[in-house]
């Protein structure tokens, strides 16, 4: 626990949960007075949580800890903390939210009210993801936040938002279904739900690789991992504009924080013998994602498929089990989480002026929204890894990272970064440059100075996180080296029969990684 912010954690759960209790009672017909009350209640919350950058120390035990017995019968405790792989997870959740929020100020015209006060609930749930170091008490808030996400894509979504809405629910629940078996049974060997006395105890390692696969499923949804993404393009084309940024921002950074909080610390085993197969699928989804997005006609479509392959860079930093590369994976999440959440709102700007989103439509955009195109140009040569831009820093790292434990895996996940600066300038390039012919597109408005205020935070990080990079890495990297070493130090035996049924030979541990707070 930090003596002088003792419950900044809890205050940061209970923030937005009483701003949406504060919003639920507002008069019917108030909708001003609810979005100021969610501007101002989210804006709060990421002044508080900007105090754990400056109290957090580089060490990897975790810190800001609160704990209290809740059922004490059943060994479940509220406890939470942070360490330096949630840390930054925290920050971008409390400052996307108030951006969605200012971002959609226009664009929500029906149940107002009832929009801001799921937008809080959600942004509590995602907060309490990120601090939960109790297994019963981390279910507790995944499975809470599934149900804004599902009214927000529901209600406020596009013509498919129903169908959009179902089958995100049903992925997401289904393997958090499989999740909370894995917890039963861990529980019922070990006896707590507690999650750093978990990390303590061994598991054998029959036991692990079931436990590790029922937890992996649930966490690749999420990501969401080849081929377990088909979910992901539905929900970010039919869901508004501020939906897309949370799903893209944060919720999808949920499925890579699980593995790294629990999946690989609790089953270290399993995790090392099958970090091959979770490599292969990444390379795959980084590959996939790519020749997907090359060929998409509709602006929404292109930046919901590239995810899939941004986030597969990340899984690939994972799967590499070295502390440069799960360096890389949490920045790369951040990176993923800014530049994609810019192109979302970028996206619904065009799409609030034209009612469209096909390529084919635009064209010359520069010449009448020369702003726009600016913000647009920086923010799609940051998810291209420019170097002096986040996403450079984040994709160097991972590649880095995972060359120690598979070259080949490497080389042709390189070939994602070749991909995604010709499906992204291609896409520049038809939407932005040669002649203004369509007349629909003459005289349409530049940013206004609400979409400047939103736009304008992000492409900054953009660039600062690509040039200040030790700013942000020397406070994961800690935590990252000491997860890597938890995991080639506990590992055990495999019985016979289990590796041969995986067919996966047990990784070595890598040789010792450049500090990846130096890397700029």
């Amino acid at each position: 626990m930090t003596p002088q912010l003792p419950h900044l954690l809890s205050l940061l759960v209970a923030l937005p949960i009483l701003g949406a209790l504060v919003v639920a009672l507002t008069p019917r017909g108030s909708e001003s007075l609810a979005k100021l009350v969610g501007l101002g209640v989210s804006l709060a919350a990421f002044l508080a949580s900007l105090q754990l950058v400056t109290a957090f120390k580089d060490v990897a035990a975790y810190q800001f800890d609160e704990s209290v017995p809740w059922i004490p019968s059943l060994g479940i405790s509220y406890h939470v903390g942070i360490d330096g792989l949630s840390l930054w997870l925290v920050i971008l959740t409390t400052l996307l939210t108030p951006l969605c929020l200012l971002g959609a100020w226009s664009q929500i015209a029906s149940r107002v009210k009832e929009f801001v006060l799921f937008m809080l609930l959600l942004e509590a749930g995602m907060i309490g993801v990120f601090v939960a170091l109790d297994l019963f008490l981390f279910y507790v808030f995944w499975e809470a936040m599934l149900i804004p996400m599902y009214f927000l894509i529901g209600i406020w979504g596009h013509d498919r938002r129903i169908y959009a809405a179902v089958k995100f629910f049903l992925y997401t629940f289904a393997g958090s279904v499989l999740m909370l078996v894995a917890f039963l049974v861990l529980y019922r060997h070990v006896g707590t739900f507690d999650i750093p006395k978990l990390v303590a105890m061994p598991v054998a390692p029959w036991l692990q690789t079931w436990l590790f696969l029922a937890c992996a499923l649930a966490f690749a949804i999420k990501v969401p991992m080849w081929p377990f993404h088909t979910w992901l393009p539905d929900a970010h084309v039919e869901a508004p504009t501020a939906g897309s940024v949370i799903l893209a921002g944060v919720m999808l950074k949920m499925g890579g924080y699980g593995f790294l909080r629990l999946a690989i610390p609790l089953f270290p085993d399993a995790a090392l013998r099958l970090a091959p197969l979770v490599g292969v699928l990444a390379v795959i989804g980084i590959v996939y994602g790519a020749l997907v997005s090359l060929v998409q006609p509709d602006l929404k479509k292109l930046v919901a498929y590239s995810s899939v392959s941004h986030l597969g860079f990340v899984m690939l930093g994972i799967a590499g089990l070295s502390t440069i590369g799960v360096t890389g994976a949490v920045y790369q999440m951040l990176n993923h989480g800014v530049s994609t959440g810019a192109l979302f709102f970028l996206v619904g700007m065009l799409y609030d002026r034209r009612h469209t989103r096909l390529i084919s439509e635009f064209g010359g955009l520069r010449a009448a929204m020369p702003w726009y195109f600016a913000m647009f140009l920086l923010i799609s040569l940051s998810s291209i890894a420019m170097p002096g831009t986040n996403g450079f820093v984040g994709e160097f790292l991972i590649l880095m990272g995972a060359w120690s434990a598979s070259p080949k895996l490497v080389a042709v996940a390189s070939l994602g970064v070749i991909l995604a600066a010709a499906y992204i300038l291609w896409m520049v390039k038809r939407v932005f440059y040669g002649e203004l012919r369509n007349p629909k597109n003459q005289g349409l408005p530049d940013l206004s100075p609400r979409e400047t205020a939103v736009l304008l935070p992000l492409v900054a990080l953009a660039i600062v996180m690509g040039v200040l990079s030790p700013a942000f890495t020397r406070r994961i990297e800690p935590s990252a080296e000491a997860l890597v070493r938890r995991v080639h130090a506990h590992v055990q035996p495999a019985p016979a029969g289990v590796a041969a049924l995986l067919k996966a030979p047990a990784a070595q541990a890598p040789p010792p990684a450049p500090d990846a707070g130096n890397v700029r």
